[in-house]
């Protein structure tokens, strides 16, 4: 049984308050605790941790993400270094790291009490920017990182090495970085290929390159991958996961590779990946 459940809401959602107290209900009947962050805030604009989480280690065996795909991925950033388990519930519209449907949320619960789910486990990334040699920003991410120009600059130029070897200088509109997982994200919609969530390997994909051809690299695993801003006329940022930004300068170095850490995902025997994209994706 399960010492405490821990409930993360985009409070912004429709019926989120409907959907929470069915939850709450629905643990309290198994006299077991559950610990919501407050409404107080928007969940995407609070300060990192978020403070009612800090505990949650010692009083909680897993946490219930209930929003859509960015509440998955505020939390999977929360929750790094702790090993909880994450649900996700989705209230958005595509909801690929949803684990359940609210159409199906009280037999999904009740999967949970009888132990009848899996834990798999997904792999994250480590961004770090180095300005003169001296580390100015350090974070983890599970969809992406991604180097992009702002609304007013032009083309821009980022040399991209894989370890110590050249892979291409990237002139256009960015460079996306992602994980398998987030291979359905940005990625895909810049031309990148649709990957098993399970895999472990990065994905290189240019953001509209301006060369006579525009395809996504596939790289392993344990491989650093080194992009230094190669124009000094320009806005350029850095975004993780859609969600946590930082304003680069000319000759940056953004060094990305697999984080120490993993997200770990409750899902269910019909969460198969499969299904999910031609339901979310393939047949929209």
């Amino acid at each position: 049984m399960f010492k405490g459940i821990g409930l993360v809401p985009n409070w912004q959602k429709n019926n989120v308050s409907r959907v929470i107290d069915e939850i709450k209900e629905f643990f309290c009947a198994y006299t077991i605790p559950v610990y919501i962050v407050p409404s107080a805030d928007a969940l995407l604009h609070l300060a990192s941790p978020i403070a009612e989480m800090k505990e949650w280690p010692q009083k909680v065996d897993l946490v219930i993400a209930v929003g859509g795909d960015g509440t998955f991925l505020r939390v999977a950033r929360e929750v790094a270094f702790t090993d909880l388990p994450i649900l996700g519930l989705n209230l958005g519209h595509k909801g690929f790291l949803a684990g359940i449907e609210v159409g199906n949320l009280k037999s999904s619960l009740q999967k949970l009490i009888d132990g009848d789910y899996y834990i798999g486990e997904r792999m994250m990334l480590q961004t770090s920017i180095l300005r003169n040699e001296t580390c100015v920003f350090f974070s983890q991410s599970l969809n992406d990182a991604i180097i992009s120009r702002g609304p007013f600059s032009r083309i821009i130029k980022l040399d991209t090495y894989i370890n110590n070897d050249i892979l291409e200088s990237y002139p256009g509109d960015g460079l996306i970085i992602a994980t398998p997982t987030g291979s359905t994200g940005y990625s895909l919609s810049a031309g990148g290929p649709v990957v098993n969530p399970s895999l472990q390997l990065l994905l290189i994909t240019p953001i509209c390159p301006h060369l006579l051809y525009q395809r996504s690299v596939i790289v392993d695993r344990d491989d650093l991958v080194t992009v230094v801003v190669a124009t000094s006329s320009a806005d350029i940022f850095l975004t993780l996961d859609g969600q946590e930004g930082f304003a680069l300068q000319f000759n940056d170095c953004i060094k990305v590779r697999r984080a120490p850490c993993v997200t770990r995902v409750i899902t269910f025997a019909e969460s198969n990946f499969y299904k999910i994209l031609h339901n979310k994706l393939l047949d929209a």
